[in-house]
């Protein structure tokens, strides 16, 4: 059975699918203004982890995965009509239509999803196709005394009207303080407590992206979102909801109490989140430069997949701090992988080593991917018939998803002595982005009779 750490409880608990059989799962998705990077990619490998580990154990997943295309400002905390959306201030950096740079972005998500080796959601529900959702959501909210109209238009969620407000993040209503100086404003146009929320934003003029309804044209708040798209293909009833653990609060918490005040009960039955990931030592993020993304993965040689073994290498609550030696040392470690899975499915097939089990339960026990990787390891270098570790490693690979039998079937070719080597000194000199020693080892190669050829997906090799 899969366990999973509920941050609502801060317990590890089972999952138990409320249908038998079937496991609803709903994912914070992308906000689509830029491309993403990979501290957001590890966010997202969670659900597609426990997506994995739940259809071992037999269930069958529905996967929903939220696009947020509107109604994200540039700062998340202050729903402000003065602000700007951060959709709209990329299209004016760089001179295209909202919408052109919402599904520009979106499809760059999904094709780092795809490199990635994350299973596709069933659904990719897009906000700004799900006002109507919305607006009938707000609506009943409203009738339900749970939200109010302010003075200036703006639909508030009234925060003190949800009895259990932060049972996610432990904050209490009674110890939140004013934090923005827009809140002062807001105070004075109609907002009854500082700590109620946006849940439709009377728009400014000029504002683009902005839509007809009952309290005047405008446009969603952030979290409102989340809760019409989850209710509407899941139900009211949700076994788990993911996202990053910068999402806890506030955003988690408000989509919360939403939710729960429209259906009148609790719809998410178990909360889990994944830790922030550090690069080199510091924050991922655009201010402070430190941003990588799965294009400078590939640009230094190394197979996207590599990023996956990386991430595995550290629990999903913890956080991890990456780096560019790691990613070099998972890329030697999946050739190596592959290289071996290639050359024990030449030998007579045996059954699975016993330990192959061990995989399993490192995943069920609260997704312990590095403990599965240990049991990879040693599975490797004991004395098993080779054909048990052919066995052993593709049924693996249902879990890990790092594309290990991509070598099965090709021809093997023998590396001339040294060449592995120089191989391996090439990959750490793209990394280190010393092309003058890459393009001389390059030539090195070519004297043994090795040609290389730099790829999306790393360096590749033929012997001539």
């Amino acid at each position: 059975m899969l366990r999973l750490t509920d941050t609502r409880t801060g317990a590890l608990e089972a999952i138990v699918p409320s249908t038998p059989g079937r496991l609803k799962v709903y994912a914070c998705g992308p906000t689509v203004y830029r491309y993403a990077h990979v501290g957001n990619l590890r966010t997202f490998l969670l659900t597609d982890l426990i997506r994995r580990t739940a259809s071992m154990h037999g269930l069958q997943v529905q996967l929903v995965q939220n696009i947020t295309d509107v109604g994200h400002l540039q700062d998340d905390t202050n729903l402000d009509a003065d602000g700007e959306d951060k959709l709209l201030a990329q299209a004016r950096e760089e001179g295209k239509d909202p919408f052109w740079i919402a599904r520009h972005y979106e499809e760059a998500f999904h094709r780092d999803q795809a490199l990635l080796g994350v299973h596709p959601a069933d659904a990719y529900p897009r906000a700004s196709e799900s006002i109507d959702l919305m607006l009938r959501l707000i609506a009943d909210l409203v009738e339900k005394g749970h939200a109010y109209v302010g003075g200036d238009g703006t639909v508030y969620f009234a925060a003190e009207s949800f009895a259990s407000y932060g049972a996610i993040s432990h904050n209490k209503l009674s110890e939140l303080r004013a934090g923005h100086r827009a809140d002062a404003t807001e105070l004075a146009k109609g907002k009854r407590f500082h700590a109620d929320w946006a849940l439709w934003k009377r728009a400014g003029e000029n504002r683009e992206m902005t839509w007809p309804s009952p309290w005047g044209h405008g446009f969603p708040g952030w979290h409102i979102e989340c809760s019409a798209m989850s209710l509407d293909l899941l139900g009211d009833v949700i076994d788990i909801h993911t996202g990053g653990i910068d999402l806890r609060f506030p955003h988690h918490e408000d989509e919360r109490a939403q939710t729960d005040c429209y259906a009148g009960k609790e719809v998410v039955r178990h909360w889990v989140h994944g830790e922030h990931l550090l690069f080199e030592g510091r924050k991922m993020a655009k201010s402070t430069g430190n941003v990588v993304l799965v294009s400078d993965v590939i640009d230094r040689g190394f197979d996207p997949l590599a990023l996956r073994l990386a991430f595995l290498g550290t629990r999903y609550r913890q956080q991890a701090n990456l780096s560019w030696a790691e990613i070099a040392g998972a890329h030697k470690t999946l050739t190596r992988w592959r290289a071996s899975v290639a050359a024990w499915a030449e030998q007579p097939s045996a059954a699975m080593v016993v330990e192959a089990a061990q995989v399993l339960d490192a995943f069920s026990d609260d997704l312990d991917t590095p403990r599965a990787l240990q049991v990879l390891r040693s599975v490797e270098k004991s004395g098993a018939p080779d054909g048990a570790k052919f066995e052993t490693f593709a049924w693996a690979d249902r879990l890990l998803g790092l594309d290990l039998a991509r070598d099965v079937g090709r021809a093997p070719d023998a590396l001339p002595a040294g060449a592995q080597d120089l191989l391996d000194a090439r990959a750490q000199a793209r990394t280190e982005k010393d092309f003058a020693l890459s393009d001389r080892l390059r030539d090195e190669l070519a004297g043994l009779g090795v040609a290389v050829k730099d790829t999306q997906v790393g360096q590749e090799w033929t012997l001539t």
